[in-house]
């Protein structure tokens, strides 16, 4: 018998239905995947409900949740051959995120977006795990950074013990970091950028990560224009992150990755 729903509510049922399972398996694997920040990129206007660029939107989120690539954390994907219904999504998993936990951020991340952003035809959506980007503008590639969605995240309290020293140190140890930072692949699927340590500082002990999306033209001028702004103004706080479209880096004292 054939179906008496539209494409697009199709598409819509079996997106929530993997977002169901995937979210479930969340709680079972005890995971922290906390919600940061977006952004509705309202100036690429908004899509009607039934429309050719919904059905395209809901065919990429498909795509995107069960493809092979998220298995590496990394997935960039356009469907549509009009500029006024092409819809682009890149999704980055962090470097210690893929496989399930990859799944689960994306399964939360889409249904977020469509609640935060309802009918935009763009925007960004960033948790713990990982970053959604839609678009209906199809970007060049490589990606070209772009330094409009970036923002930052500190620690409320300043770190203990010399400041000035502990600020030097840890900035030596992310270009460290930085210089480690490779392209791999595995079954021949591009892996993330991607770096991550720990390092005693006096009293403390630093746990830091960067990371690069897989397309990005100039990870590296990413990487040190934010690590330079972890510090920026003189603030030097027990943790701090710097997140953004191409690139993001971070620090903590505590172990905040997967081993």
């Amino acid at each position: 018998m054939k179906s008496s729903y539209p494409l697009s509510k199709q598409f819509s049922f079996s997106i929530l239905a993997i977002q169901f399972l995937i979210i479930h398996s969340v709680s079972s694997l005890n995971l922290t995947n906390d919600y940061l920040n977006h952004k509705c990129l309202i100036n690429q206007g908004k899509y009607n409900f039934g429309s050719e660029f919904e059905q395209n939107l809901n065919q990429v989120f498909h795509h995107i949740s069960t493809s092979a690539y998220n298995n590496v954390g990394f997935a960039h994907t356009t469907i549509g051959t009009t500029p006024q219904n092409s819809v682009t999504a890149t999704l980055q998993c962090r470097g210690d995120s893929y496989g399930s936990k990859c799944r689960a951020c994306v399964a939360i991340a889409i249904a977020e977006f469509l609640k935060r952003c309802p009918r935009n035809k763009g925007g960004i959506i960033w948790y713990d795990q990982c970053f959604l980007r839609v678009s209906m503008i199809k970007e060049e590639v490589p990606i070209k950074t772009n330094f409009k969605n970036i923002f930052s995240m500190h620690n409320p309290n300043n770190v203990r013990g010399d400041a000035t020293l502990f600020a030097k140190r840890a900035i030596d140890f992310f270009y460290e970091l930085t210089l480690k930072v490779r392209k791999t692949t595995n079954g021949g699927l591009s892996l993330i950028f991607y770096a991550a340590g720990k390092k005693k500082i006096g009293k403390n002990k630093l746990y830091a990560m960067v990371q690069c999306v897989g397309l990005t033209l100039d990870c590296k001028s990413c990487l040190i224009w934010s690590i330079t702004t972890l510090f920026k103004n003189g603030e030097v706080k027990e943790g701090a992150r710097v997140l953004g479209t191409n690139c993001d880096v971070r620090y903590e004292l505590y172990p905040f990755l997967r081993s």
